[in-house]
């Protein structure tokens, strides 16, 4: 006999423990449970006393104060379960269905899935009750046995899960177990590269190596003694009413020659409304004594790669030696050039200078926490080592110094991708030119706050590198770098970090766990299931250790996540319509009010070329927008793709109940959650 579980507790307290009930008054009680006499004192205890120490009553009333605690626990999880329900049912009421991809390819094989899953839960669940429980040999003799004798069979059900399970296990487990076993030497190389990243990140730290000027370290106060050479500066933008003022005002306070620096506002903006408001900024500081100039394209082809292109074909361009790149979020510090631009003197083959990102508001939700631990794994160690050890790295569009030789040298920007940073990077590689990343240079940014948002960004960071690989194979087969340079490039910076991490992370874990548990004679090991993955991600949360706590959502939203890179990654492949679409990230401009008030609140120094506009009233006039903006109402999006992996998880997740399978049925669970909460946006904040 199983041995008797007290609910109140979970644990078998010991015999003749006397415990004792305080009630002062109804809403505050307490119990204080008194320690069993020693053995020494045992024999002074009379077998009466003992017994008159069990008082009855002093039992029940506990029994009923820890049944008032039950029912009051079980009431907060039934009150939760509702409150749920309830934003569910208001989500799916008001939501907006994501109709760019309900109709997609991707999303009709994800829905023959969903529906194979449930018709196949039905027969199993059937089973189950009327205890068909085979092993394979087992199956396989039934199925003879009722080929050969017809009268064996005692129903059509019968006949049909008997074919069925033998149709599985000569067909449907081979083809599984091969494709799951290519997923996991997959998966084992990439695992296996993170890991020698992360070695090589450790190395770095151990041995404090980063890139050294040939002049020593920069005198960030030196006077007109320093090295000062030609810089322009670009700021990209289209659209960004809620960012334009604090990026202007950065870079209008960067601290460099007057004479020596001209900033260019190129605005692709097609709202006049926008337009005028850049153009008055623009002139506000011209006012001020800034170089600072205003360009407008009518014609807006090419996106970002197109009005860069334009901005660079100016005649002036030419007096020019190099030239810094920033997106419109991006706040660099007023010393940034300094600390960057002296790594090309002396260096005539440095072709680019990298700085790190940092953001301002990756503790305002969930997603952005998330997001901030994989940007803090991609800029410690993905970038930092390929920086130190192979001088090379991707370009990450912004933030960045260029030598205009370098990027006019190599073709300069093309329109042909929407990767258009990743293109430029690859072909000066392929020049022979060289890349530095400086760690400890950093340049305040935002990361989307929307999932709407972020899923968009992601969509076309995966489906351009996969444009620019068909495009770039031949040319980096042909160029004259050498063999293991060429290695890197074909196999470890474009098939293995862009084409098979999407590849298997979706294949592995959304579609091949949930069918083997349908097809148990293909069940994948628990190794692969919970351990490689919990390694991995705390390889990549290393870099940020802050957020150690949020493991486990980091791992389930990452899988949640293959499902719109392999999307991406597949368009981008084989050039269908959505891997050409350009969407500019939203902003939010939470960082305007912050950085702005650090330039009011700190008297700023005199510089050279710069000047002390109002910016006051242009903290105010934020503050006002960013009241307006918040009373706007929003709506969420209903995003189909992950609501139908959600079903199929959970589907998953209910048959491997029948089989008893642990940890299978956890990770499928808590990733059906996953994809619930994502695919009814609630996760991040909400589209305007």
């Amino acid at each position: 006999m199983a041995p008797p579980f007290t609910w109140w507790g979970g644990k078998e307290t010991q015999r003749g423990t006397p415990v004792v009930v305080k009630m002062e008054n109804p809403n505050n009680w307490s119990m204080v449970e008194l320690e069993t006499p020693s053995e020494d004192d045992s024999f002074l205890l009379t077998k009466g006393e003992k017994v008159k120490n069990k008082n009855a009553k002093q039992l029940t009333w506990v029994l009923l104060l820890k049944a008032h605690k039950a029912a009051g626990c079980l009431t907060s999880i039934a009150s939760a379960l509702f409150s749920f329900g309830s934003v569910i049912r208001r989500r799916v009421a008001t939501g907006k269905t994501d109709s760019s991809t309900s109709n997609s390819w991707f999303y009709s094989c994800i829905k023959v899935f969903v529906w194979f899953s449930l018709i196949l839960l039905g027969f199993e669940i059937a089973a189950y009750y009327k205890g068909w429980h085979f092993n394979t040999h087992d199956l396989h003799i039934q199925h003879l046995y009722t080929l050969a004798n017809p009268l064996a069979v005692k129903g059509v059900f019968d006949l049909l899960y008997s074919i069925w399970v033998v149709v599985r296990v000569e067909y449907f487990a081979p083809i599984l177990r091969s494709l799951a076993n290519v997923c996991i030497v997959l998966f084992f190389i990439q695992s296996l590269d993170r890991l020698i990243l992360c070695l090589g990140c450790l190395w770095i730290r151990i041995w404090k190596i980063k890139p050294v000027l040939k002049d020593g370290p920069v005198d960030l106060e030196d006077g007109d003694g320093g090295y000062y050479p030609m810089v322009l500066v670009q700021i990209p933008m289209c659209n960004e009413k809620e960012v334009y003022q604090q990026a202007i005002a950065a870079m209008s306070s960067l601290e460099w020659p007057k004479s020596k620096l001209l900033i260019q506002i190129l605005d692709d903006s097609d709202d006049s409304t926008t337009q005028m408001l850049i153009k008055e900024e623009v002139h506000k500081w011209q006012k001020d004594g800034v170089n600072i100039v205003y360009r407008h394209r009518v014609i807006r082809e090419g996106y970002k790669a197109g009005n860069l292109k334009s901005a660079m074909n100016c005649s002036y361009v030419k007096d020019y030696e190099f030239v810094a790149i920033f997106d419109a979020d991006f706040q660099p510090s007023p010393d940034f050039l300094k600390r960057t631009v002296p790594y090309f003197k002396d260096n005539e083959d440095i072709g680019l200078v990298q700085a790190r990102w940092s953001f301002v508001n990756k503790e305002e939700n969930l997603l952005t926490r998330l997001q901030h631990i994989n940007l803090a794994f991609h800029f410690e160690v993905e970038q930092q080592v390929n920086g130190i050890f192979l001088n090379f790295f991707g370009f990450n569009g912004t933030a960045g110094v260029w030598r205009i030789k370098a990027l006019e040298g190599s073709g300069g920007w093309l329109e042909r991708t929407t990767v258009e940073d990743m293109d430029i990077a690859v072909r000066a590689h392929l020049h022979g030119w060289k890349f530095i990343f400086l760690n400890d240079v950093e340049c305040q940014c935002e990361v989307p706050e929307s999932y709407e948002a972020y899923r968009k960004q992601q969509h076309r960071w995966h489906s351009g590198p996969m444009q620019l690989f068909r495009l770039c194979f031949p040319a980096i087969v042909e160029s004259n770098i050498s063999i293991w340079k060429k290695g890197n490039l074909i196999f470890l910076f474009f098939l293995l970090r862009k084409l098979i991490l999407p590849f298997y992370s979706f294949t592995l874990f959304c579609i091949i766990l949930p069918m083997t548990m349908f097809v148990p004679e293909a069940t994948l090991p628990t190794w692969v299931v919970s351990y490689i993955p919990a390694t991995m991600s705390f390889l990549n949360i290393l870099p940020s250790p802050k957020s150690f706590p949020f493991i486990v959502p980091y791992l389930l939203f990452e899988n949640t996540m293959s499902v719109t890179k392999f999307n991406a990654m597949i368009s981008g492949l084989f050039q269908l319509g959505s891997s050409y679409e350009w969407i500019v990230t939203k902003k939010s401009g939470r960082s305007s009010e912050g950085d702005l008030s650090l330039l009011v609140d700190e008297k700023p120094k005199h510089q050279r070329g710069t000047s002390e506009p109002n910016l006051g009233d242009l903290k105010e006039e934020i503050k006002q927008k960013a009241r307006k903006s918040s009373r706007k109402k929003k709506h969420n999006r209903i995003y189909t793709k992950e609501l139908a992996l959600a079903f199929l998880l959970l589907t998953a997740a209910v048959r491997s109940l029948l089989s008893a399978q642990g940890i299978h049925f956890y990770f499928l669970l808590f990733q059906g959650i996953s994809f619930l909460l994502v695919g009814l946006d609630l996760i991040g904040e909400q589209v305007d």
